[in-house]
């Protein structure tokens, strides 16, 4: 099962990709940096990490505690975590700016309206802010379920 599991080129990742471009942002794909940024914007000084909620343990409805092999997966989990943490640390030492941008921000009941995230995206790569995370939204009760 986990040969079917992709790294590089997922939907979210794509579809990020393609809006950017459209918006007339220039990116690298395969930057050699710590983690290994999905996009990387170097007339900026930016990268974006496109994350999955369960393989980066986000705390959003898309994330769901393994019921199988709990400890393996909660230890993958943790060192994905430690990982990234050490990953965005070392990128903001050398200089550069770490958006991420959650699955749920993309999908799911918390979803923003996607040309709204890339909005968010796109206005904050010209600005000298230092991080920005893109997620789903807090509250999605007023929505059917």
């Amino acid at each position: 099962m986990m040969s079917g599991i992709r790294g590089k080129n997922t939907k979210p990742e794509l579809m990020i990709r393609k809006a950017l471009h459209a918006r007339g942002f220039r990116y690298r794909l395969h930057c050699d940096l710590p983690g290994k940024p999905d996009i990387c914007l170097p007339k900026y000084r930016a990268v974006i990490f496109v994350h999955g909620c369960f393989w980066h343990g986000h705390e959003c409805h898309l994330f769901k505690k393994p019921t199988t092999r709990t400890d393996f997966w909660l230890g993958k989990i943790a060192r994905n975590q430690q990982v990234d943490a050490t990953a965005h640390e070392r990128l903001r030492i050398d200089g550069w700016r770490v958006a991420t941008v959650w699955e749920c921000a993309l999908k799911g009941r918390t979803r923003l309206n996607f040309d709204e995230a890339i909005d968010t995206l796109s206005a904050w790569l010209p600005t000298d802010s230092p991080e920005l995370t893109v997620r789903g939204r807090d509250d999605a009760s007023d929505e059917p379920a």
